[in-house]
Protein backbone atom coordinates (compact mmCIF):
# COMPACT_ATOMS: atom_id res chain seq x y z
CA UNK A 1 0.00 0.00 0.00
CA UNK A 2 1.02 3.61 -0.34
CA UNK A 3 3.36 5.11 2.23
CA UNK A 4 1.89 8.29 3.69
CA UNK A 5 3.95 10.62 1.48
CA UNK A 6 2.95 8.63 -1.60
CA UNK A 7 -0.71 9.04 -0.68
CA UNK A 8 -0.33 12.78 -0.14
CA UNK A 9 1.55 13.25 -3.44
CA UNK A 10 -1.15 11.30 -5.28
CA UNK A 11 -3.87 13.30 -3.52
CA UNK A 12 -2.33 16.64 -4.49
CA UNK A 13 -1.89 15.48 -8.10
CA UNK A 14 -5.54 14.41 -8.16
CA UNK A 15 -6.69 17.72 -6.70
CA UNK A 16 -4.55 19.63 -9.23
CA UNK A 17 -6.32 17.80 -12.07
CA UNK A 18 -9.71 18.50 -10.47
CA UNK A 19 -8.76 22.20 -10.37
CA UNK A 20 -7.66 22.15 -14.02
CA UNK A 21 -10.90 20.50 -15.16
CA UNK A 22 -13.04 22.90 -13.11
CA UNK A 23 -11.22 25.97 -14.49
CA UNK A 24 -11.50 24.74 -18.08
CA UNK A 25 -15.22 24.03 -17.75
CA UNK A 26 -16.31 27.07 -15.76
CA UNK A 27 -13.58 29.71 -15.55
CA UNK A 28 -11.09 30.74 -12.88
CA UNK A 29 -13.37 32.81 -10.61
CA UNK A 30 -14.54 30.65 -7.67
CA UNK A 31 -17.39 33.06 -6.97
CA UNK A 32 -18.85 32.38 -10.42
CA UNK A 33 -17.73 28.75 -10.74
CA UNK A 34 -19.35 26.60 -8.08
CA UNK A 35 -17.43 23.49 -9.16
CA UNK A 36 -14.09 25.27 -8.76
CA UNK A 37 -15.21 26.68 -5.41
CA UNK A 38 -16.08 23.18 -4.23
CA UNK A 39 -12.78 21.73 -5.45
CA UNK A 40 -10.77 24.49 -3.75
CA UNK A 41 -12.67 23.98 -0.49
CA UNK A 42 -11.95 20.27 -0.62
CA UNK A 43 -8.26 20.86 -1.41
CA UNK A 44 -7.90 23.14 1.61
CA UNK A 45 -9.80 20.75 3.86
CA UNK A 46 -7.46 17.95 2.76
CA UNK A 47 -4.45 20.09 3.76
CA UNK A 48 -3.19 20.81 0.25
CA UNK A 49 -0.62 23.59 0.75
CA UNK A 50 -1.60 27.06 -0.42
CA UNK A 51 1.38 27.31 -2.77
CA UNK A 52 0.40 24.04 -4.47
CA UNK A 53 -3.18 25.25 -4.90
CA UNK A 54 -1.95 28.53 -6.41
CA UNK A 55 0.45 26.66 -8.70
CA UNK A 56 -2.38 24.39 -9.87
CA UNK A 57 -4.53 27.43 -10.65
CA UNK A 58 -1.71 29.03 -12.67
CA UNK A 59 -1.13 25.81 -14.62
CA UNK A 60 -4.86 25.53 -15.30
CA UNK A 61 -4.80 28.98 -16.91
CA UNK A 62 -1.70 28.27 -19.02
CA UNK A 63 -2.00 27.89 -22.78
CA UNK A 64 0.04 24.69 -22.81
CA UNK A 65 -1.87 22.98 -20.00
CA UNK A 66 -2.96 19.42 -20.74
CA UNK A 67 -6.64 19.25 -21.61
CA UNK A 68 -7.92 16.66 -19.16
CA UNK A 69 -11.25 14.91 -19.54
CA UNK A 70 -13.00 12.75 -16.98
CA UNK A 71 -13.55 9.14 -18.06
CA UNK A 72 -15.32 6.34 -16.17
CA UNK A 73 -14.30 2.69 -16.61
CA UNK A 74 -16.14 -0.33 -15.24
CA UNK A 75 -14.96 -3.86 -14.66
CA UNK A 76 -14.38 -6.67 -12.23
CA UNK A 77 -11.57 -7.47 -9.86
CA UNK A 78 -10.78 -11.11 -9.00
CA UNK A 79 -13.59 -13.09 -7.36
CA UNK A 80 -16.36 -11.03 -8.93
CA UNK A 81 -15.79 -7.75 -7.09
CA UNK A 82 -17.29 -4.84 -9.03
CA UNK A 83 -14.96 -1.90 -9.68
CA UNK A 84 -15.47 1.61 -11.03
CA UNK A 85 -12.39 3.62 -12.07
CA UNK A 86 -12.60 7.39 -12.45
CA UNK A 87 -9.76 8.83 -14.54
CA UNK A 88 -8.70 12.32 -15.62
CA UNK A 89 -6.68 12.01 -18.78
CA UNK A 90 -5.31 13.88 -21.77
CA UNK A 91 -4.95 10.58 -23.66
CA UNK A 92 -7.89 8.21 -23.27
CA UNK A 93 -6.24 5.57 -25.49
CA UNK A 94 -3.30 5.34 -23.08
CA UNK A 95 -5.53 5.34 -20.03
CA UNK A 96 -7.89 2.58 -21.11
CA UNK A 97 -4.92 0.42 -22.09
CA UNK A 98 -3.36 0.92 -18.65
CA UNK A 99 -6.61 0.23 -16.80
CA UNK A 100 -7.15 -2.94 -18.84
CA UNK A 101 -3.58 -4.05 -18.12
CA UNK A 102 -3.87 -3.51 -14.35
CA UNK A 103 -7.13 -5.47 -14.23
CA UNK A 104 -5.90 -8.31 -16.44
CA UNK A 105 -2.64 -8.74 -14.52
CA UNK A 106 -4.63 -9.12 -11.29
CA UNK A 107 -7.07 -11.64 -12.73
CA UNK A 108 -9.86 -9.16 -13.32
CA UNK A 109 -11.28 -7.74 -16.51
CA UNK A 110 -12.40 -4.46 -18.00
CA UNK A 111 -16.11 -4.36 -18.76
CA UNK A 112 -18.38 -2.30 -20.97
CA UNK A 113 -20.26 0.84 -19.98
CA UNK A 114 -23.07 -0.09 -17.59
CA UNK A 115 -21.68 -3.54 -16.81
CA UNK A 116 -21.23 -2.86 -13.07
CA UNK A 117 -22.74 0.58 -12.55
CA UNK A 118 -25.99 -0.94 -11.28
CA UNK A 119 -24.08 -2.20 -8.21
CA UNK A 120 -23.52 1.40 -7.08
CA UNK A 121 -25.34 4.62 -6.25
CA UNK A 122 -23.84 7.88 -7.51
CA UNK A 123 -23.93 10.20 -4.51
CA UNK A 124 -22.62 13.49 -3.22
CA UNK A 125 -20.55 13.07 -0.06
CA UNK A 126 -19.95 16.05 2.21
CA UNK A 127 -17.86 16.17 5.38
CA UNK A 128 -17.83 19.03 7.89
CA UNK A 129 -16.32 19.41 11.39
CA UNK A 130 -18.64 17.66 13.84
CA UNK A 131 -18.03 19.94 16.80
CA UNK A 132 -20.79 22.42 17.64
CA UNK A 133 -23.11 20.91 15.04
CA UNK A 134 -26.72 20.45 16.06
CA UNK A 135 -27.40 17.28 14.09
CA UNK A 136 -31.19 17.40 14.47
CA UNK A 137 -31.35 21.01 13.32
CA UNK A 138 -29.06 20.30 10.39
CA UNK A 139 -31.15 17.32 9.33
CA UNK A 140 -34.30 19.44 9.36
CA UNK A 141 -32.58 22.23 7.41
CA UNK A 142 -31.22 19.93 4.71
CA UNK A 143 -33.92 17.29 4.31
CA UNK A 144 -35.66 19.41 1.65
CA UNK A 145 -32.34 20.06 -0.10
CA UNK A 146 -31.78 16.41 -0.89
CA UNK A 147 -30.20 15.00 2.28
CA UNK A 148 -30.41 11.21 2.15
CA UNK A 149 -28.27 10.18 5.11
CA UNK A 150 -25.90 11.56 7.73
CA UNK A 151 -23.57 10.08 10.29
CA UNK A 152 -20.22 10.42 12.01
CA UNK A 153 -16.83 9.57 10.53
CA UNK A 154 -13.14 10.14 11.22
CA UNK A 155 -10.97 12.44 9.12
CA UNK A 156 -7.47 11.78 7.79
CA UNK A 157 -5.96 13.43 10.86
CA UNK A 158 -8.21 11.71 13.38
CA UNK A 159 -10.70 14.57 13.66
CA UNK A 160 -14.41 13.98 14.22
CA UNK A 161 -16.44 14.78 11.10
CA UNK A 162 -20.09 14.73 10.18
CA UNK A 163 -20.73 13.02 6.84
CA UNK A 164 -23.78 13.95 4.78
CA UNK A 165 -24.96 12.15 1.66
CA UNK A 166 -27.36 12.99 -1.14
CA UNK A 167 -28.29 11.54 -4.50
CA UNK A 168 -26.04 13.02 -7.18
CA UNK A 169 -28.75 15.16 -8.87
CA UNK A 170 -29.04 17.13 -5.60
CA UNK A 171 -25.27 17.66 -5.34
CA UNK A 172 -25.23 21.37 -6.21
CA UNK A 173 -28.24 22.21 -4.07
CA UNK A 174 -26.80 20.41 -1.06
CA UNK A 175 -23.41 22.03 -1.49
CA UNK A 176 -24.93 25.51 -1.58
CA UNK A 177 -27.01 24.80 1.54
CA UNK A 178 -24.01 23.44 3.47
CA UNK A 179 -21.89 26.42 2.39
CA UNK A 180 -24.57 28.78 3.67
CA UNK A 181 -24.53 27.07 7.08
CA UNK A 182 -20.90 28.22 7.60
CA UNK A 183 -19.82 25.08 9.45
CA UNK A 184 -16.13 25.41 8.63
CA UNK A 185 -14.06 23.65 5.97
CA UNK A 186 -16.21 21.43 3.76
CA UNK A 187 -15.07 18.52 1.62
CA UNK A 188 -17.48 17.75 -1.18
CA UNK A 189 -17.00 14.89 -3.62
CA UNK A 190 -19.11 12.73 -5.89
CA UNK A 191 -18.60 9.04 -5.15
CA UNK A 192 -19.98 5.71 -6.28
CA UNK A 193 -21.30 3.99 -3.16
CA UNK A 194 -21.89 0.22 -3.34
CA UNK A 195 -25.47 -0.87 -2.75
CA UNK A 196 -24.24 -4.08 -1.07
CA UNK A 197 -20.82 -5.26 0.07
CA UNK A 198 -19.22 -8.59 -0.74
CA UNK A 199 -17.28 -10.45 1.96
CA UNK A 200 -14.10 -12.26 0.94
CA UNK A 201 -11.52 -14.25 2.88
CA UNK A 202 -7.99 -13.02 3.52
CA UNK A 203 -6.11 -14.14 0.37
CA UNK A 204 -9.04 -13.37 -1.94
CA UNK A 205 -9.55 -9.94 -0.41
CA UNK A 206 -5.84 -9.17 -0.64
CA UNK A 207 -5.88 -10.06 -4.34
CA UNK A 208 -8.63 -7.48 -4.89
CA UNK A 209 -6.84 -4.81 -2.87
CA UNK A 210 -3.63 -5.45 -4.81
CA UNK A 211 -5.46 -4.64 -8.04
CA UNK A 212 -7.07 -1.55 -6.50
CA UNK A 213 -3.65 -0.41 -5.30
CA UNK A 214 -2.16 -0.82 -8.80
CA UNK A 215 -5.01 1.20 -10.30
CA UNK A 216 -4.69 3.96 -7.71
CA UNK A 217 -0.99 4.29 -8.46
CA UNK A 218 -1.65 4.93 -12.14
CA UNK A 219 -1.02 8.59 -12.95
CA UNK A 220 -4.29 8.95 -14.88
CA UNK A 221 -6.53 7.41 -12.21
CA UNK A 222 -8.31 9.78 -9.85
CA UNK A 223 -10.46 7.44 -7.75
CA UNK A 224 -11.32 3.75 -7.53
CA UNK A 225 -14.60 2.46 -6.09
CA UNK A 226 -15.45 -1.18 -5.33
CA UNK A 227 -17.92 -3.30 -3.40
CA UNK A 228 -15.47 -5.33 -1.34
CA UNK A 229 -16.42 -5.26 2.35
Amino acid sequence: MFARWDRMAKLFTRMSKDIAIAVREGGSDPAANSTLRRVLQTARAKNMPKDKIEAAMKRALGKDTAKYETVIYEGYAPHGIAVIVEAATDNATRTVANVRMHMKQAGGNLGTSGSVLFHFEHMGIFRVPAEKVNVDAMELALIDRGLADLGNTIGDNGEQLLELRCAFPAFGTMHSAIEASKLGEVTAEAQYIPKALVELGGPEGQAVLKMVDALERDEDVQRVFHNLA
